[in-house]
């Protein structure tokens, strides 16, 4: 999981001051690994401020990744209201733009009901459901 939350002291994660809670972030770390191992693809977690326009900051981001064409790319920047997904081109395959949206939709659900976490789980269990096995 990336988060956006820059580097604290001594150049440790700000992890402690981010958004998710301690077991936020172990449900959150569960439904990655999850998602990776029932589907063969790589799904990656941004949470943070995007650079303008936010789609092509989250196209680079996800193409920093180890295996860009092989993984799906959550970015979620709350304070800028924006949620982005960007997979690549052998994960499209499996995981086309008409499910990502519809993952997006429930996401955006649990988001504007205060649930980010709870939205990110949703969102990567319907996608991993919807990519199925490699």
């Amino acid at each position: 999981m990336t988060g956006g939350n820059g580097a604290g002291l001594a150049g440790q994660p700000d992890v402690l001051n981010g958004p998710f809670t301690t077991r936020q972030l172990l449900r959150l770390d569960e439904a990655l690994r999850l998602a990776d191992s029932s589907t063969g693809l790589t799904f990656s977690i941004y949470v943070g401020e995007l650079d303008e326009p936010t789609r092509g900051s989250t196209e680079k981001l996800h193409g920093q990744l180890a295996d860009p064409p092989h993984s799906v790319l959550i970015a979620v920047s709350p304070n800028q209201r924006v949620l982005e997904i960007v997979t690549g081109g052998e994960a499209r395959r499996r995981l086309p733009d008409r499910a990502a949206k519809l993952a997006a939709l429930s996401m955006a659900a649990a988001f504007g009901g205060g649930d980010l976490a709870g939205g990110l789980v949703a969102g990567l269990a319907q996608m991993a459901d919807h990519a199925g096995r490699s």
